[in-house]
């Protein structure tokens, strides 16, 4: 039986709040799949800890590496912040680590789903601005949420100093207030200079965005069978 709501009722008018509504089935998915569960449940070692931080390394080095060129693009020029820039604290996590050395940067290498993902990354970055802010809002809105979580959960069950090293990723020092940058980011958003069928296709990719997430997500479930 069609439904007699009306559109007001069923469908978010401002871009984000659409973007949010029409991922939010792969983000959920993200958020419980078995790798994550069992690595924040504790069942996991510190060595899957600092793998999946490895990973994230490759993530935001696709990320970050662009963001210089795209500052003055009139898309994502808006998004390229430096206060929500990680690599600097990644690799000050994984140099703690990895014992105090920087071998990581020599030994470390991307799974196959990293790979794919950091490529992606990187092709839309060079030619498709908008869907480069698809995977920034993906990767650092999560960061400033949900993150957060992440990093309590880190540092009770392996012992990190708060805030300190192996979980400086999630520490934003300079954004004094999150509620209030995320409600800029997502006006940003809502002022995305796109068209509908533009901003469909960022929303397409964003959905695109979880799915190659949910996939490092399942490799490394594989890599560590306690997960599985």
């Amino acid at each position: 039986m069609p439904s007699t709501a009306s559109p007001s009722q069923d469908t978010p008018t401002d871009f984000s709040a659409l973007l949010r509504a029409a991922s939010h089935d792969e983000h959920s998915e993200v958020r419980t799949s078995s790798f994550m569960s069992e690595l924040l449940g504790g069942r996991l070692g510190v060595g899957a800890w600092t793998r999946y931080t490895e990973q994230l390394w490759f993530l935001y080095a696709a990320l970050e590496e662009p963001a210089r060129t795209l500052a003055e693009d009139p898309v994502a020029g808006p998004f390229v912040r430096g206060e929500l820039l990680r690599l600097p604290a990644l690799e000050r996590d994984l140099t703690h680590l990895h014992g105090g050395s920087d071998r990581w940067r020599r030994e470390t290498a991307p799974l196959p789903a990293t790979a794919a993902y950091a490529a992606r990354v990187t092709e839309v970055a060079r030619t498709w601005p908008a869907g480069y802010v698809a995977h920034h809002y993906t990767r650092y809105l999560g960061d400033l949420s949900g993150g957060q979580i992440v990093r309590d959960t880190a540092e009770k069950t392996w012992g990190f100093a708060r805030k300190g090293d192996g979980v400086r990723f999630y520490v934003f020092d300079a954004i004094g207030n999150p509620a209030a940058f995320k409600r800029e980011y997502r006006a940003l958003l809502d002022a995305l200079p796109c068209d509908d069928a533009e901003k469909h296709r960022v929303v397409d990719e964003c959905r695109h965005a979880y799915a190659l997430n949910a996939a490092v997500f399942e490799e490394l479930g594989e890599r560590f069978p306690n997960a599985a």
